[in-house]
């Protein structure tokens, strides 16, 4: 079930985005994140890195996802420390690492969420054996990272029950870092000139996707418009996908995304905004606010 729904392309252009959006809510998750990234002012190449190794797992050989698991591990061992302030209901001083079975939980909780989400509005509703399977993947998936299996919900019904908890408590919290970079990395995508069309339709999409905890927690907006043009938007684009051809449909997003890390390279290169955290930042340790006219809309 996990390759078959990771297999449809529309479902792997926005599934990472929105995981990640959500992700940023968990203050060790995303600080732990942070502290241990070396592309800060390239943060999308690093997205782009991690959306292609996905995909070698969920649609590869078993060879090429073995190879990704031993570069992630390696990258896992060194993410281990401590809150440097705190963050919420986080204290200072909270220990985390990659391998802490509730932060690897959260890791994939809003992976799952996030895929069954879009592939549920652009494809078809999966039955509940469906879901119940799809979940049951996204355990092993976890396993293979580290995560011991009896850290899970060990089904679907106890997944959801869990992602309703998590999403309502105290413990969802944004730093100031993470509500800028969960927001960039939803809404601030780097596309072309040309794309900004079709990237006002993603926002869209993205936007009318969060649950409405999230879209409190980060202070966006949700109008009866903009729900009624999601509705529209999401309607076409399932229409679009019973027409396309399955080898159109399915398969990797490699090019998509290196097109967001070519684009990315050329505004750097070129001094043109785009998201980046800086340590000089205007807006806070370690933040540079760009497209201020944009983020303003989350204020």
């Amino acid at each position: 079930m996990l390759r078959r729904v990771h297999d449809e392309r529309v479902v792997g252009l926005f599934y990472g985005q929105r995981a990640l959006c959500i992700g940023a809510l968990k203050p060790l998750n995303y600080v732990g994140t942070s502290e241990h990234s070396y592309a800060k002012l390239t943060p999308f190449k690093r997205l782009v890195h991690t959306g292609n190794a996905f995909e070698q797992i969920y649609l590869g050989s078993r060879a090429e996802a073995d190879k990704v698991l031993a570069y992630v591990g390696r990258m896992h061992d060194r993410v281990k420390g401590t809150m440097p302030a705190a963050a919420g209901v986080t204290a200072a001083g909270t220990p985390y690492s990659a391998y802490d079975p509730e932060l690897m939980l959260w890791t994939v909780a809003v992976i799952a969420d996030s895929a069954q989400t879009f592939s549920e509005l652009f494809i078809a509703r999966l039955s509940d054996a469906e879901r119940e399977a799809l979940w049951q993947d996204y355990i092993r998936f976890a396993e293979l990272f580290g995560m011991p299996r009896d850290a899970a919900p060990q089904s679907y019904p106890e997944f959801r029950a869990y992602w309703r908890t998590t999403l309502a408590s105290d413990e969802m919290f944004l730093t100031d870092e993470a509500r800028y970079v969960g927001y960039a990395t939803a809404f601030e995508i780097p596309l072309p000139r040309r794309n900004q069309p079709g990237k006002k339709v993603h926002d869209l999409i993205m936007l009318g996707s969060l649950p409405p905890r999230v879209r409190q927690l980060y202070g966006l907006a949700y109008t009866p418009r903009q729900a009624a043009a999601f509705k529209a938007a999401v309607g076409a684009l399932r229409t679009g996908r019973r027409i396309t051809p399955g080898p159109l449909a399915r398969g990797y997003n490699t090019r998509s995304f290196e097109l967001v890390a070519k684009t990315e390279r050329w505004r750097v290169a070129n001094g043109k905004p785009t998201p980046q955290i800086r340590s000089d930042g205007p807006a806070g340790p370690g933040i540079e606010v760009v497209r201020r006219e944009q983020l303003s809309r989350a204020a």
